[in-house]
């Protein structure tokens, strides 16, 4: 409840001052989608997203705001100006950008399933082979996510289960509620390392977002479609803080291997 308390009150103050101008640059996040963001009860944000989001104030010179909301919220939110920009592990979708505009990307992480050790969905090695055999499994998902999109799209005799939080649906997969779970291939190691996930294993399937248009290109800073001096500011800054290798450093301190998008 603090964190609500304390989130919606930052979101709100957000929303009454143009910070970039007043020399804040205010992020929009999710807050507990570890390892990218997460928020303690205090609003302190840590996690890959917000390392990139110091790096690219730093590079601005401007002074980091965060701002914690529920995923499916962001962008909405940005459209109603609370923030800035989103630092979220949000993809790059050609549906997000009929409501704003991203950076260019500068992430990309393989997207893959969970299941209980010994189970049907585990030993499956190629992808058109589980997707079939999702058919009537409960999958979890977040809500407004791309994995969300893709499984309607790619599994749709699947029994979707969508959650505001990966906390929740973590729960529901190690209480035997759901059948698997689709989200980024970090995402789910965080849930294994914890003593709930040691039943579990990730199926050996890496879905890449080359595999279909719903996942994406890559992960990338959204912005609002009428802000286009922020975005070039923002992809200039990306750019150069990739280059540097700065991007990179951050990505091998908290998913221990380079997942960096080189600029195009």
């Amino acid at each position: 409840m603090k964190l609500k308390i304390l989130s919606l009150l930052a979101f709100l103050a957000a929303g009454m001052n143009s910070s970039f101008a007043a020399g804040e640059l205010s992020i929009g996040t999710e807050g507990a989608y570890p390892p990218w963001s997460m928020a303690d009860a205090s609003g302190n944000v840590t996690g890959f997203d917000a390392d990139v989001g110091a790096l690219l104030c730093a590079k601005l010179d401007k002074k980091c705001h965060f701002v914690v909301q529920a995923f499916d919220g962001l962008i909405p939110a940005l459209k109603a100006k609370r923030f800035d920009v989103i630092i979220s592990g949000m993809s790059i979708t050609a549906e997000r950008k009929k409501e704003i505009n991203f950076s260019v990307g500068y992430a990309e992480l393989a997207n893959m399933f969970v299941a209980p050790k010994g189970s049907d969905l585990a030993g499956i090695k190629d992808i058109d082979t589980l997707l079939k055999s999702l058919d009537g499994k409960k999958v979890g998902v977040q809500a407004g996510t791309t994995h969300a999109h893709f499984l309607e799209k790619r599994a749709p005799n699947a029994d979707l289960k969508t959650y505001d939080t990966l906390d929740q649906m973590q729960i529901d997969l190690a209480a035997g509620r759901i059948d698997t779970a689709f989200a980024d291939a970090s995402a789910l190691q965080d849930f294994l390392d914890k003593p709930d996930g040691k039943n579990f294993q990730l199926v050996d399937v890496k879905i890449q977002s080359t595999f279909d248009p719903s996942l994406g290109e890559g992960i990338g800073v959204g912005i609002a479609q009428d802000n286009t001096a922020l975005k070039a500011d923002i992809d200039k800054a990306l750019c150069e803080l990739i280059a540097d290798g700065s991007v990179a450093k951050a990505s091998e301190k908290w998913f221990k291997s380079d997942i960096s998008r080189p600029c195009k």
